[in-house]
């Protein structure tokens, strides 16, 4: 008999002892997962292996397996490219006009290879901010895993991992450049390229032709498999130019360096990068400077300003500014690259370049 004369029940006594138990399991599990979470054994995101997913969290990245990623994803974008150009059926549509009036090409070659680029490198890092030429439909969005191993020439190169914040970092894509040259069937000018900011600054580029499946890296202060030639002629350079506006830059380079000066008119801002290094590919021309007059994007040239930049060489606006690659995804001032030689004393040759550029 209980005080009171009440009879407790032997069912609610039953009912308040699952209760009981019901908040001490809650509470003792609580205070499980707190302490699994703090020694890193939760099943939480950002709590799995360690990686470049691990960078979810905003945490960092390492410039070495993102150089290994890039280039993984330029030769996967050029097969791309190759495919389409080969089955002769590029689905070829126009964006608009350019800023000089020609036509602004897409095809079914720039659209795929976008998209195994852009998610190969979305993928294995997460949290960077990644900036590519082609519009990224979530309707095509694609899981493409990277299996975490390192080239053994990037390995001999860059021999420490490079770990930088992933906020600091921004990826510029270009899928396909010289797509006016690739309906054209001018293979040897195409290209695909990846290239790797820090703050702005370029750190590592990725150019790869598909066609000749020649692939140049270099990461700054970390390593290449890419040089500069043996020498440059700087007072009668051979000047690479785009094929669209050689008339326009003629005129002032002659002008500048002499009746000798040889004009050479070519597509796309990655091969133009290339012919001023020592490249093992016979359809690659060479050149001594490399002048650009007009409006340009920067998934066009970052690839290539930091090859250069990692050689030793300086790719700058006419006016000899350092090109930030953040912000913006086009620069107005025109450009200026060289290597090897005395990037300023040409800046100060050519006053008259940006203001025709602009015209």
């Amino acid at each position: 008999m209980a005080p009171m004369g009440i009879r407790l029940s032997p069912l609610g006594v039953a009912v308040f002892c699952l209760l009981g138990l019901g908040v001490l399991y809650h509470l003792y599990s609580g205070f499980l997962a707190g302490r699994f979470s703090f020694f890193g054994l939760g099943g939480e995101p950002g709590g799995g292996a360690a990686g470049p997913a691990a960078a979810a969290d905003g945490g960092t990245v390492d410039l070495r397996e993102m150089l290994a990623v890039s280039v993984l994803a330029a030769v996967r974008g050029g097969d791309e490219v190759r495919r389409v150009r080969e089955s002769n059926v590029l689905h070829e549509k126009s964006k608009g006009k350019t800023r000089e009036g020609a036509e602004d090409k897409m095809t079914s070659g720039d659209v795929l290879s976008n998209r195994k680029m852009f998610y190969l490198l979305k993928t294995a890092f997460p949290s960077v901010q990644i900036n590519t030429e082609e519009h990224v439909d979530a309707a095509d969005q694609e899981v493409i895993l990277w299996d975490h191993k390192i080239p053994e020439d990037i390995l001999k190169e860059v021999t420490t991992p490079k770990e930088v914040p992933a906020e600091s970092v921004t990826v510029w894509i270009d899928p396909l450049d010289a797509t006016q040259e690739y309906t054209e069937d001018l293979r040897k000018y195409v290209t695909t390229m990846v290239c790797v900011a820090v703050n702005g600054k370029p750190m590592l580029g990725v150019i790869h032709k598909p066609f000749s499946e020649y692939t140049a890296w270099a990461m700054v202060d970390g390593g290449s498999n890419v040089k500069a030639r043996s020498s440059y002629n700087e007072k009668t350079p051979r000047i690479v130019v785009s094929r669209s506006h050689s008339g326009m830059v003629k005129q002032v380079a002659l002008q500048t360096f002499g009746n000798q000066t040889t004009i050479i008119p070519a597509g796309g801002a990655g091969y133009k990068v290339l012919a001023l290094l020592d490249v093992p590919d016979k359809s690659q021309e060479k050149a001594d400077l490399y002048i650009h007059v007009t409006y340009i994007k920067k998934w066009d040239i970052c690839a290539g300003n930091a090859i250069l930049k990692a050689l030793g060489g300086h790719m700058t606006t006419l006016s000899g500014e350092e090109i930030s690659y953040t912000g913006s995804d086009g620069i107005e001032g025109g450009l200026l690259a060289s290597i090897r030689m005395n990037h300023q004393a040409l800046v100060r040759k050519l006053p008259d370049l940006e203001k025709t550029g602009h015209k």
